[in-house]
């Protein structure tokens, strides 16, 4: 079996320094909308007294979120497929930023929950257009390294993002921390208003997949799911599980999560250098660790030391993923980009809806201790996928910049 290949469409004339003021932009904006989607994880024990609501219940506000995302990306992927990414991004930013900003002044949980299911509307849009249209601003050439630093804000919004928002709260009020997510987003929507390019997504650069491959695909998806599902949970309630298992107090919360977040930026910044050559690889290790991290942490919690550990652990290893898992949709996804990358954040928010509700579950009924044992057998079986993928499929070329040769020539 040989895999296919289809020439994309040309790059756009666009300046470089411009383009690369989009891309930190857009990177910006990715982390934006990953953290306002995972922020009430490390506010759980701040939000849910203020609500009047339990923790698992403020869980679900991530619970929902997801899947809101997870519905509404293929439909809004097709409304939408005709209309400039210019005033997508800019419409799915400036929502953001109003939605957001009614989640912070929100006076109960009800209304709390309605403007985050606007905000999620928002960003079901925003995945659809943003990798396509922001990598198809740069020659081809450097398009897997451009990838890999959009992918940086997705990577440590909840490593990095999540333990920011948590100081902050502890430091002033929950409600704080989407004052100033929201602030953030406003200056994104101007930038991109001002600056990208009004190009018709059918003429991007990246509008097409160089190797399209719908069986390689599906095993994409299934790993997809799979592992943020099993990261999810521990994500969500990270923070029950260092004060109800580790027995940390409540005000150690964001300097232990900040731990998480130096090993996820060391993580995010090394992945850029192997995920072009060595895409396949670099998730089967990722997967490994995050599959050791989770065990060694339900098995270890109660040591306070060995449960930092894990926790850096898991902070490197998942900030890799979801860059690794966006490159090889955008090499093999079958028909658009535009519609790879909807189907793909449709399950990655499956997962993530999964492993929120899975872990809200595993928390009143059995306990937090199980969320990340759990998590580490789906994580397994998401390695195992990978595995079958590489050992049933037709090989790619070693890297993207390769793949992008042999189309040039």
């Amino acid at each position: 079996m040989s895999v296919s290949t289809t020439r994309a469409p040309s790059t756009p004339v666009v300046d470089q320094r411009r383009a690369t003021v989009i891309l930190v932009a857009m990177a910006v904006s990715t982390f934006l909308f990953v953290l306002v989607e995972s922020l009430p994880s490390g506010l759980l024990t701040l939000m849910a007294p203020d609500l009047g609501r339990s923790t698992s219940d403020i869980g679900l506000l991530v619970t929902g979120y997801a899947l809101v995302v997870l519905i509404a990306s293929v439909p809004l992927a097709h409304w939408t497929r005709r209309v400039p990414r210019r005033w997508v991004l800019s419409a799915t930013v400036g929502l953001a930023a109003v939605s957001t900003l009614w989640s912070g002044l929100a006076g109960d949980y009800t209304w709390v929950m309605t403007a985050r299911l606007v905000t999620a509307l928002a960003q079901a849009l925003f995945w659809v257009a943003v990798i396509p249209a922001t990598t198809g601003l740069f020659p081809p050439r450097v398009r897997g390294r451009v990838m890999a630093r959009l992918a940086i804000g997705n990577s440590l919004a909840p490593v990095l993002g999540v333990p920011a928002g948590t100081w902050l709260g502890e430091q002033t009020t929950w409600r704080a921390a989407f004052w100033a997510v929201a602030a953030l987003s406003a200056v994104i929507f101007v930038i991109v208003i001002l600056l990208f390019p009004t190009v018709r997504p059918q003429d991007g650069g990246a509008a097409s997949a160089p190797f399209p491959d719908r069986r390689r695909f599906v095993f994409q998806m299934v790993t997809t799911a799979l592992v943020v599902t099993g990261s999810f949970g521990l994500i969500t309630f990270v923070t029950q599980v260092l004060q109800d298992v580790s027995g940390y107090p409540r005000e150690s919360m964001a300097a232990l999560l900040l731990v998480q977040g130096t090993a996820g930026v060391l993580g995010a910044v090394l992945v850029g250098r192997f995920i072009d050559r060595f895409s396949w690889g670099t998730l089967v290790v990722s997967l490994s660790v995050l599959v050791v991290a989770q065990t060694a942490l339900w098995a270890l919690g109660e040591h306070r030391v060995a449960a930092v550990v894990c926790l850096a652990m898991f902070g490197f290893a998942f900030s890799t993923v979801p860059p690794t898992l966006s490159h090889r949709v955008m090499l093999v996804a079958p028909g658009s980009t535009d519609m790879g990358v909807a189907i793909s954040s449709s399950v990655f928010n499956l997962g993530i809806a999964g492993g929120s509700a899975l872990g809200a579950l595993l928390t009143a009924e059995v306990g937090v201790r199980a969320v990340p044992l759990v998590g580490a057998g789906l994580v397994l079986l998401a390695l195992v996928c990978t595995l079958a993928e590489h050992r049933f499929n037709a090989p790619l070329p070693a890297s993207r910049h390769d793949a992008e040769e042999i189309l040039e020539s």
